[in-house]
């Protein structure tokens, strides 16, 4: 496993990351979840991604677990804060009364007296910025906290909070998007301005939610326990990218895998790590066989003729409209 900084911070990560979105407290069971992160602390990662509202609470709860007697100053543990985690009209958003009453349930929650990054998991249009960094910067002087970052927010908005950090002096380091060969929407603007600001991108479904592995093809029902038929576990976010015209072009990347001795998942992989700007690649899992086919991605460098034939191959149905950056706006 090889590690990288976090952005322009101190803090080393390792380059590929466990996450737990759709995985732990809903898709598998407690024990196979526990197989999973225990493959991948064998296998060397030592970072970990979640958030208070995966699972309503139980992802973190079984990470948490999890991770009981490992070294805590050997792991780097991100959580996440903003969707609703309960009934209540203030049970969501980035307001100071839900920031400081979720960053205590979710310590709870993952049995730790600190997370190593909290994240903004959106961009918050009904509270004030201003309100929303302030009450980030208590929670890092508390010490719940070491360091700040965002998921899916667009250039503007990384720009204008990461400014205000540096009023507060609390490190604005990260952000999280969707990023793939396949959706590309943050290389035009926000790339260069994280690159600017010294903000690292740690970014989720590198493999399409599996569409990249090669696993979905034309006129073939999905396999039995994929995501693609499991409604709990991201059905309806894999779909747009179930077309013919999609899984037609990821075929074409089956001879270059095996070109670069990779699998399709191992390329895909590497393949977002390619860009500099990219702190880590977060996989999931539901077997531990996928963490460790999918560590072998860490440490690959493409060649520059691999990394044009795989644009060839994607260019027709690869997005990169930058207008696409997710925000709750478009994505309530």
């Amino acid at each position: 496993m090889e590690f990288r900084h976090l952005g322009r911070s101190g803090l080393l990560i390792s380059e590929i990351a466990y996450g737990n979105w759709i995985t732990h407290g809903s898709q598998v069971e407690e024990d196979a979840a526990v197989a999973c992160v225990r493959a991948a602390l064998d296998e060397g990662i030592t970072t970990f991604d979640t958030a208070d509202v995966y699972a309503g609470g139980r992802a973190e709860e079984v990470l948490g677990r999890a991770l009981q007697g490992e070294r805590r100053a050997g792991l780097e543990i991100f959580t996440k804060v903003f969707w609703a985690t309960g009934p209540g009209p203030n049970d969501r958003s980035l307001s100071r009364k839900h920031i400081m009453e979720s960053i205590d349930g979710s310590l709870r929650r993952l049995q730790t007296d600190y997370v190593d990054l909290y994240q903004a998991h959106r961009y918050d249009y009904s509270t004030p910025l201003e309100e929303t960094m302030q009450a980030f910067a208590d929670v890092v002087r508390s010490g719940k906290a070491l360091y700040i970052g965002v998921s899916e927010w667009n250039a503007t908005q990384i720009r204008a909070g990461w400014e205000m950090a540096q009023d507060l002096k609390i490190p604005f380091v990260s952000n999280q998007p969707q990023y793939s060969a396949l959706w590309r929407v943050i290389e035009a603007e926000v790339v260069p301005t994280s690159i600017e600001l010294g903000v690292g991108q740690v970014v989720f479904s590198p493999i399409a939610q599996g569409v990249l592995s090669g696993k979905y093809a034309v006129g073939e029902q999905p396999p039995a326990g994929s995501r693609a038929t499991d409604e709990k576990s991201g059905a309806n976010f894999i779909s747009r990218l179930l077309t013919d015209e999609v899984l037609t072009a990821v075929a074409g990347l089956k001879p270059l895998a095996e070109q670069a001795g990779l699998s399709m998942a191992q390329l895909a992989v590497a393949w977002v790590l390619q860009n500099s700007n990219v702190s880590a690649a977060i996989i999931g899992a539901s077997r531990p066989e996928q963490v460790k086919d999918n560590v072998k991605a860490s440490g690959v460098r493409l060649e520059a003729d691999l990394m044009k034939a795989i644009d060839a191959v994607l260019d027709p149905v690869a997005e990169r409209d930058p207008a696409k950056t997710v925000s709750p706006a478009r994505r309530p």
